[in-house]
């Protein structure tokens, strides 16, 4: 990752609890956490796209 792109101190923090939580879980919920996870990374992709093409005039209005 590029050196100028760090994490804030809270991030870390924030990340540090997460590690911790997931440690925690079983196999099991740690895969069905990971499937949603990963659900959720995808829509927000794609809610991103929407904004982009949006902002630049290249998907119609609402």
């Amino acid at each position: 990752m590029e050196e100028s792109i760090k994490l804030s101190l809270e991030q870390e923090f924030s990340l540090r609890s997460f590690e911790n939580q997931v440690r925690q879980m079983s196999r099991e919920q740690a895969q069905e956490f990971l499937v949603k996870l990963y659900q959720q990374m995808m829509m927000r992709e794609k809610m991103y796209q929407h904004f982009l093409k949006f902002e630049w005039g290249l998907e119609p209005g609402m």
